[in-house]
């Protein structure tokens, strides 16, 4: 089931990279932000399901 978590956490951060590029490009600084914190939510629980699968092992 983590390969499941693994690749939404992906899409998550491929969607925040997008988004804060947009917003940095458009001027919107919300947008901007709002991107940047997609990416490091989607990075907080890569490192979780990382750990969590470590400690299965």
């Amino acid at each position: 089931m983590s390969l499941r978590w693994e690749i939404g956490n992906k899409v998550r951060m491929l969607k925040g990279w997008a988004r804060q590029r947009f917003g940095r490009v458009s001027g919107d600084r919300r947008q901007e932000g709002a991107g940047r914190s997609d990416r490091i939510a989607a990075g907080l629980k890569q490192a979780g399901v990382k750990a969590r699968d470590a400690f299965k092992r």
